[in-house]
């Protein structure tokens, strides 16, 4: 009877995924994708409970206090946070799959080469997981360098590491009684995901964080066939490969491959000599812009980082209510790897309240700019630089970008001229019909909404 339960709700818990992953694909059902997923944890959890495998409930209480305590306080970071949050999650996922595996290879006498293979990966993807996550958190936060890290033979150094482990995986996997191995294969994944990560540039930690969400997913679903849980490779093979075609699609919006994200050490400084200083750029004051947005009937806002980091969603909601209220046209323009993770845009003004109808997607952006009055880009770099059009010298060249240039003026909020996270100067800055509009983006914004609301 208690098998038959937990059957019925491992199944109840798996439909509950698949359906969330099918609503979190559009914004409008995105809420009730999120209700099901949380629904469906539940099943899986409470189904898990009951089982009579459990060896103690005591040591289960102590870690849901422990992870309380750990996860609540991560749940109160702010939405700029977002990414360096979800980094830590696949750090923590990843562990515990690779210390189940361990505590299951040293636990189980009776080890065959079915079972042997699955836990070796879930080993070695957790551990290279879990240390790659914490160094994607460093970057993101910022208390690593978030430019690439490299050093002569780094590649061959990376290959030739990640060949020892699997080669020590390999063994393992023909040999289990070689139990004095074992401890080999750990530290080995774990550096292996530090020298991972390090020569990664900023721009590419959409792709990276998207990836490691794949690893820890395929890490877990080698645990539900270590322990002949269905759950966890229903669970893990979901997120794997949601993971892994979120990151084909990243890599996709940057004209870039697997390969280069991972070994392209993208992200370097891009700037020429003498460059900057021989360009000169327009600058306006908040009062200027105030009058030319009140003039215009067609604005299209494109959000990025810098938004995130003032958290300015909730004065861009006010202005662009000030705008919409006096009859202008408003829609925001989402790039696909705008900020530092896969939507974040999207979170940001979701939880101003920005409609869902006024965002539009990249290719839809593109084809309005051209009839656009003002293109106001808020922090956003990279992603509007129109050297990726041109420029074959560019790191860059190839990614689509938005088409902002295409709009008859073009208006940006940028605390300096510094490049980017991705280190390349954005030739936009430049442009006769670009105005650049210096300060933090929350200030600014609120400067602009003072000037409009003057004018009526």
């Amino acid at each position: 009877m208690t098998a038959n339960y937990i059957h019925a709700t491992y199944i109840a818990a798996a439909a509950c995924f698949i359906l969330a992953l099918k609503w979190l694909s559009a914004v409008s059902t995105a809420r009730r994708g999120v209700i099901a997923g949380i629904l469906g944890m539940l099943l899986a959890v409470g189904g898990t409970l009951f089982n009579p495998g459990i060896v103690s409930y005591r040591w289960i209480a102590t870690a849901f206090v422990i992870g309380t305590i750990v996860g609540v306080p991560l749940a109160m970071m702010p939405m700029t946070a977002v990414p360096q949050r979800t980094a830590l999650s696949h750090a923590f996922g990843a562990l515990a799959a690779a210390l189940v595996g361990t505590a299951e290879f040293y636990r189980a006498s009776d080890l065959d080469v079915f079972t042997m293979v699955p836990l070796a990966l879930e080993v070695l993807l957790g551990y290279l997981t879990f240390t790659a996550s914490l160094m994607a958190f460093g970057k993101l936060q910022e208390v690593l360098p978030t430019r690439p890290i490299t050093y002569p033979h780094q590649n061959v150094v990376n290959l030739g590491l990640l060949g020892i482990a699997v080669l020590v995986a390999v063994y393992l996997i023909v040999n289990p009684a070689a139990k004095w191995l074992f401890p080999v294969l750990p530290p080995l994944a774990l550096v292996f995901g530090v020298l991972l990560i390090v020569p990664i540039g900023g721009a590419d930690m959409p792709t990276v964080i998207s990836l490691l969400n794949s690893y820890a997913g395929l890490a877990a679903a080698a645990m539900g066939f270590v322990l002949n849980n269905k759950m966890l490779i229903i669970a893990g093979a979901l997120d794997g490969s949601s993971g892994f075609i979120l990151s084909v699609i990243m890599c996709r919006a940057m004209n870039r491959s697997f390969s280069n994200v991972l070994f392209g050490a993208f992200g370097q400084m891009q700037v020429r000599p003498g460059a900057i200083e021989q360009r000169v750029y327009h600058s306006a004051t908040a009062e200027d812009a105030a009058e030319m947005l009140a003039n215009s009937n067609r604005v299209i806002i494109v959000p990025g980082y810098g938004m995130a980091v003032s958290q300015a969603q909730h004065k861009v909601r006010d202005l662009f209510d000030l705008l919409t209220r006096r009859g202008l046209n408003v829609r925001f323009a989402i790039h696909p790897v705008a900020g530092r993770m896969p939507g974040h845009m999207n979170v940001l003004l979701a939880e101003a309240g920005i409609p869902y109808d006024r965002l539009l997607e990249m290719d839809d952006a593109n084809l309005e700019f051209p009839q656009t009055d003002v293109a106001l880009v808020i922090g956003a770099n990279d992603v509007t630089n129109p050297a990726a059009r041109h420029d074959q010298g560019s790191p860059i060249y190839g990614m689509p970008i938005l088409d902002v240039d295409k709009a008859r003026l073009v208006m940006v909020i940028k605390r300096s001229m510094n490049p980017g996270f991705a280190g390349i100067e954005n030739e936009l800055y430049y442009r006769d019909n670009t105005l650049m509009l210096f300060g933090d983006a929350k200030t600014f914004v609120g400067e602009l909404i003072k000037n409009l609301a003057a004018s009526t």
